[in-house]
């Protein structure tokens, strides 16, 4: 492997070989490192799992690295045929990918990995940040052997073919699945806020009724690397005239500083006007895990609206990432991110001093068959420990506008069922749908 890195000119691959002598290779594979939560708080398995699990090509196709945790359709049934897979993907098959603006370049998939920061990610030391390339791409190769090695020891001959089952259910038809829900489900409706979608979802949605129903729009600096970005579906019906639409985007960035962890993609905000002649300023926000993001951007959002003027009906659908009981000083609460906004003059779909319980919009767990291996939770404990909070929300200006119902799904039929876990075979999202009916605090406007 040595050789294969020094090989793409990286530097720092002589102390990443010390580290792993004095570090990695004595460890125990399980106790040792996929439970090591040290690991998953420096992303150094889970950022190059991000970067190469499923890359979406610039001609619409996937392609993954061989790995138990993705739709890799090859076989491997033992660590030496994996090895040979592996190392023939990351430093030698050539993907074409979409750029920011569009443009396409054509890389080998170790060249898309970027250095981990300390300023984002705390727990990795100076020394790690220098040489982080290398040793994530060390640490990428550890975690896929030791998977490969448990599947093979514990289901040798069935595993892959239920790990296929699942994968055509929740990752190779999710977005077929995804447009058929809206299409089924909310034809009707007016906006659609849309966050983590993969840049190839606006080539899929055409051609289907959900191109046919509504504008389907993208930030101009899609992030193709992660390929989480926030999107806006808007119905033709109400707006029928898309040339109104003008991106923002770029004014509600200069808001907050760059020290605030937002990435391209993230943040998707437009001006529009609808076939009545009103004017909209409309947002989509992909918060980080934590949180800590969603004030700054709210912030800047409303000031984005400020600046515009009432004049502009601001509505703002994200992901805010809010915890029911927050890990303190690193995590958002929702009651603090609810005290926020109110002061801030903004109203939610869920209503002044909700009840927490109702605003639950995940529930999952992860298990260690995924790289952020600090995250994993055991089944017996995963109402415990689990992915259970109220992390979405609607917002919207107070004095423009109030809501008339609300309601959340994480069925794809319009019905939540409480205590369920999801994704489910029928509903792909690890988030659940959230939904309201707004209307305006004077009769001036029409209602969403």
């Amino acid at each position: 492997m040595w050789s294969l890195l020094v090989g793409v000119g990286w530097e720092g691959v002589a102390e990443t070989k010390v580290e792993w002598a004095s570090t990695y290779a004595p460890r125990t594979m399980v106790a040792g490192f996929m439970k090591d939560k040290a690991i998953g708080a420096k992303r150094l398995a889970s950022m190059p799992d991000r970067i190469t699990n499923t890359i979406n090509t610039a001609d619409g196709q996937q392609v993954c690295r061989p790995t138990v945790i993705n739709v890799y359709e090859g076989k491997m049934d033992s660590v030496e045929q994996w090895w040979e897979q592996w190392k023939a993907f990351m430093f030698s098959t050539p993907v074409t990918i979409k750029g920011k603006g569009g443009k396409e370049s054509t890389v080998k998939p170790c060249q898309m990995l970027d250095p981990i920061k300390q300023a984002k990610y705390p727990a990795i030391t100076a020394e790690e940040e220098k040489i982080s390339i290398p040793l994530q791409t060390l640490c990428q190769a550890i975690f896929d052997a030791v998977l490969v090695h448990m599947m093979n020891l514990v289901s040798p001959g069935t595993w892959h073919g239920l790990k296929m089952d699942l994968c055509n259910a929740l990752v190779k038809n999710k977005d077929a699945i995804t447009l058929q829900i809206l299409a089924n489900s909310y034809a009707k409706t007016d906006i659609v806020f849309l966050q983590e979608v993969a840049g190839v979802f606006v080539e899929r949605a055409a051609g289907t009724t959900v191109g046919e129903k509504w504008h389907v729009l993208a930030p101009a600096k899609l992030d193709s690397k992660r390929d989480q970005n926030s999107m806006l579906l808007l119905s033709k019906a109400k707006f029928p005239d898309v040339a109104s639409v003008r991106e923002v985007t770029a004014d509600v960035c200069t808001g907050f500083d760059k020290s605030v962890p937002v990435a391209d993609g993230d943040v998707f905000a437009v001006t529009v006007t609808d076939k009545a002649g009103d004017k909209y300023l409309l947002v989509s926000f992909h918060g980080d895990t934590d949180g800590l993001a969603t004030i700054p951007v709210t912030a800047a959002v409303r000031a984005t609206h400020k600046l515009l003027g009432d004049e502009y009906t601001l509505v703002f659908g994200l992901d805010a990432n809010a915890y029911k009981a927050p890990a303190a000083g690193k995590q958002l609460g929702y009651v603090e991110f609810i005290s926020f906004y109110e002061e801030a003059g903004l109203g939610s779909c869920w209503g002044a001093a909700p009840d927490v319980d109702k605003m639950l919009t995940t529930f999952n767990a992860r298990t260690y068959l995924q790289p952020q291996l600090n995250k994993a939770v055991k089944m017996s404990e995963k109402h415990l420990k689990g992915d259970v909070n109220p992390k979405d929300y609607i917002l919207f200006a107070a004095n423009q506008l109030k809501t008339r119902a609300v309601f959340k799904d994480n069925t794809g039929k319009k019905k939540y069922t409480e205590g369920m876990v999801f994704p489910t075979l029928a509903f792909p999202s690890d988030h659940g749908i959230l939904g309201a009916t707004l209307e305006p605090q004077t009769s001036a406007k029409t209602e969403l």
